[in-house]
């Protein structure tokens, strides 16, 4: 990722929540879909977009977290059981990975939240 540091512009955080459980479709973001992962799309769309300054995946699977390294894309940490069950919100995880940029130095100007479920997402869209 050629992260977005040009002077004047914003800096941008993207955030992707994937956690293991699922109600619904278990593991559903590692099921493939098209030949990829269906995070995989949503990684591949944040790091073609030019404006964001740097992509955190929020998870609780290594199997995720690998696959976001091997796409050069940073998960800090394995996020913690209370905002992996399925009662803990977006907003939650978003808020605790601003803290913990906050807490590395790091501060942003605008945070977007890219779920994984958006296959269909273009960079454009970003």
């Amino acid at each position: 990722m050629t992260p977005n540091t040009e002077p004047g512009r914003p800096k941008i955080l993207a955030v992707v929540p994937a956690r293991k459980g699922s109600k619904g479709l278990p593991k559903k973001n590692m099921r493939v879909l098209n030949g990829n992962p269906l995070i995989w799309w949503t990684l591949r769309s944040a790091l073609d977009s030019k404006a964001l300054s740097k992509i955190v995946v929020s998870t609780d699977w290594t199997e995720v977290a690998e696959l976001a390294e091997s796409l050069g894309i940073e998960v800090p940490e394995l996020r913690p059981p209370e905002l992996s069950s399925d009662v803990a919100s977006s907003v939650q995880v978003v808020l605790d990975v601003m803290r913990r940029e906050e807490r590395r130095g790091n501060s942003y100007d605008l945070v977007v939240l890219l779920e994984p479920t958006a296959p269909l997402r273009r960079t454009s869209d970003i």
